[in-house]
């Protein structure tokens, strides 16, 4: 079992790299972009950027709950309390993330309609849709394995 979830620890560590990357040196560019193509709403310059590392932060929040949980199944406590809490948190991050972009979506569309550039409002529209089909999946995973948990502890009471 260990095999897997080291390889799924390593996924997770090369899923933070880029982001992380794009946080340094990518969104300062794109903030300063936005200013220079709207010079009327150049003072939303830094309150997008704020919002941006602030979805980074969920973004790796969610992360690092999600290395949490395997590290629950490398220790055989998977069907816990502990691994509900993961999965709840990491559906409260990804909601967060989605409802973050939607609040920003009218910020890109302004960006891509001065820019010309369409497709920014699809990455914008599939980062949302991503987060809320991530959510949703870790509502249902957190269910199933609530269910789990309650027909364990029964058949541990039955004797």
């Amino acid at each position: 079992m260990k095999r897997e979830t080291l390889f799924l620890k390593v996924v997770l560590f090369f899923m933070g790299l880029p982001v992380l990357a794009l946080c340094l040196f990518v969104l300062p560019e794109i903030a300063g972009f936005f200013a220079e193509l709207n010079p009327s709403l150049d003072y939303l310059q830094y309150p997008f950027l704020i919002g941006l590392y602030i979805t980074a932060i969920v973004f790796f929040a969610a992360l690092y709950q999600t290395f949490k949980l395997l590290g629950y199944i490398d220790r055989d406590e998977a069907f816990s309390d502990l691994s509900v809490g993961s999965l709840k948190v990491i559906r409260n991050c990804a909601v967060t993330i989605g409802a973050f972009y939607s609040l920003f979506m009218p910020l890109i569309y302004l960006m891509a309609e001065k820019d010309d550039a369409p497709g920014i409002i699809l990455i914008g529209l599939v980062i949302v849709f991503g987060c809320m089909v991530i959510a949703v999946f870790a509502a249902v995973l957190k269910k199933l394995l609530k269910n789990a948990i309650e027909i364990k502890s029964e058949n541990d009471l039955t004797v």
